[in-house]
């Protein structure tokens, strides 16, 4: 919420100064703020009947008003993120990403006159995406300082939203607010086996410890472009090996990627990259395994998970991506089986966009899904973000939207227990000209 400008503070009357002249004290508090025009004049009758002259004896000098400084535009970021994105970069010249030029048959397309027309019509589509990755950057930056040992999953999590939603602008209390920019995917704060999709429910007391390894995955949306990128923190120096082993998994999907690039074969590179490391986590030597049964995706408008997946294993999928799509490059390591299960409470839930018209019975379920549709339509969503808005006693409701098909059930993805698993994420856009690594920043 903008700060109102202070009004100036209204000038002390000195006590001595209103005893000798009491009716001094009752003209401060009924004469009109700016209003000096009676007061000179009465001086002035009072001065010039004493002398005779008709002239004042003292003439007042009549003090200038100065006038009010203007409120400058904030030029760097609170601590914790407050200040409007748009108010840090007031032309809407946001920050690109990394661009990088394509090879092979299309290096051409970097200097094309007819490529680079396509890209000059996608303005408002490159702004809204880098509006988005920048307000990424700016809250995890602020994260990575500030998480430490010893704080709730709450408080991360509540942290991270309420900046996004400060950036943004857009708080999501009132209806489709949430939709035109905010959260584009609720703060993952998954820990050691727990690979993906978790996120303290209400009443949640666990707390971040020393020795464990935290999955930070969010969304940032502006326009229903969403900006998807995650990241791994470690407080313990045996993880280190973990820790790179997926973030250089990542960079080599992200350079496989581009144009007519086949998702299977990037995803052999992912894996080659992934388990050429291994891992000494307290004297036990693990082999760093590609998470094979989780996925990279394309994102859609307003919906985070699209109709192409880009495998961490190689594969014989032959799927091309292609001029305009836009996808989240991200890799999972562990030291586990390399393979995760649904294990543990859901906390993250979205609408499906290819759901039919369901004559919903229950109450607490029709009542549900227009909260739904007003607030996130097929945004992802979790449990907080229901209670935020003053939902209760919707679980019922919730599980019955789930079992009709109409809203999909994310429930959080481990590995065996015991295990170490890490996760690193970029969204890349395939541009008519360039490959742009929208949410890539100076810390990863």
């Amino acid at each position: 919420m903008a700060a109102q400008i202070p009004n100036e503070a209204p000038k002390e009357l000195n006590a001595a100064d209103a005893s000798q002249n009491p009716g001094a004290a009752a003209k401060a508090k009924t004469t009109p703020a700016g209003d000096d025009h009676d007061d000179d004049s009465d001086d002035e009758a009072d001065g010039a009947a004493a002398n005779g002259t008709g002239a004042p004896a003292d003439a007042k000098k009549k003090k200038k008003r100065k006038p009010r400084k203007k409120k400058k535009n904030p030029t760097s970021q609170t601590d914790p993120p407050r200040v409007l994105i748009s108010q840090l970069f007031p032309n809407k010249t946001y920050p690109k990403g990394e661009e990088v030029e394509y090879k092979d048959e299309n290096n051409y397309r970097t200097t094309n006159e007819e490529k680079r027309h396509l890209d000059n019509l996608n303005s408002d589509f490159l702004t809204d995406f880098r509006e988005a990755a920048e307000v990424h950057r700016q809250v995890r930056q602020w994260a990575k300082k500030t998480i430490k040992p010893g704080q709730t999953l709450t408080d991360i999590a509540n942290g991270i939203e309420d900046s996004v939603r400060a950036l943004t602008g857009h708080q999501g209390l009132t209806d489709g607010d949430a939709q035109i920019a905010g959260m584009g995917f609720p703060t993952g704060l998954s820990i050691n086996h727990c690979a993906a999709h978790y996120t303290p429910n209400a009443g949640n007391k666990m707390v971040l410890q020393q020795e464990d390894v935290m999955k930070v995955d969010f969304g940032v949306h502006v326009n229903g472009r969403i900006v998807d990128s995650a990241f791994t923190m470690a407080f313990e120096s045996k993880y280190d090996n973990l820790l790179l082993a997926v973030k250089e998994a990542t960079n080599a999907g992200i350079r496989e990627a581009g144009i007519d690039a086949r998702v299977g074969e990037i995803g052999g590179v992912i894996q080659e990259t992934m388990e050429s490391f291994e891992v000494e986590i307290d004297g036990t030597t693990y082999p760093v395994k590609s998470i094979r049964n989780l996925t990279g995706h394309n994102i859609l408008p307003y919906s985070i998970h699209g109709t192409k997946a880009v495998p961490i294993v190689k594969s014989n999928d032959q799927t091309k991506m292609e001029e305009g799509d836009v996808f989240a490059i991200e890799t999972f390591g562990s030291t586990g089986n390399g393979y995760v299960r649904d294990d543990m409470e859901t906390s993250h839930y979205a609408k499906r966009g290819d759901s039919q018209h369901t004559d919903l019975r229950l109450s607490s379920a029709k009542s549900l899904l227009n909260v739904i549709n007003k607030n996130f339509g097929t945004l992802p969503f979790c449990r907080r973000y229901l209670d935020r808005l003053g939902e209760d006693k919707y679980l019922l409701g919730l599980n019955n939207l789930v079992n009709n098909g109409i809203v999909e059930a994310y429930p959080p993805l481990c590995d065996k227990k015991g295990s170490y698993t890490a996760q690193f994420e970029h969204t890349i856009l395939i541009r008519p000209t360039v490959k742009e690594v929208i949410s890539r920043g100076e810390d990863y």
